[in-house]
């Protein structure tokens, strides 16, 4: 495939067709997923809005789609759905993502005692993320 202009707008029809189909997926689910998907990917609820939003030319970066099928719980035909447009825009990714859902990593999850304050489970869902990604970082520096 060529980088010229063709190329490129294929491209870009392809994030714009991907990220179309996130969005309304995500309006499917139940309030408070952005925000879940934010804490989930250790960013903001901005974050999310860019990604799902067409007219933002932010692309989803692949080592989050894992995460957003498991917490939205996208059932098998919005899987498929969503990664043809996907794997059209961003090959390589898609590859790679193939290859991780092979055995690569995995997600782990741990749960959270509800707090009467909101802002409070907030901050100790970010503080284990934090830490979590930490370890993880130098676990990968013996690599």
């Amino acid at each position: 495939m060529s980088d010229g202009p063709d190329a490129r707008s294929r491209t870009e029809q392809a994030v714009v067709a991907y990220k179309t189909l996130l969005r309304e997926f995500i309006d499917r689910r139940p309030s408070g997923t952005r925000q879940r998907l934010a804490v989930a990917l250790g960013t903001h609820k901005s974050f999310i809005s860019q990604i799902t939003n067409p007219a933002y030319r932010i692309p989803l970066p692949a080592q989050h789609v894992a995460t957003i099928f498991k917490i939205c719980h996208f059932a098998p035909e919005e899987r498929s759905a969503f990664m043809e447009p996907f794997r059209a825009a961003h090959p390589n990714q898609a590859k790679a993502l193939e290859v991780e859902s092979r055995g690569g990593s995995r997600i782990l999850e741990i749960e959270i005692p509800s707090f009467q304050d909101p802002a409070r489970q907030e901050r100790v869902a970010e503080t284990i993320q934090a830490v979590a990604k930490r370890i993880i970082a130098l676990a990968a520096e013996g690599n």
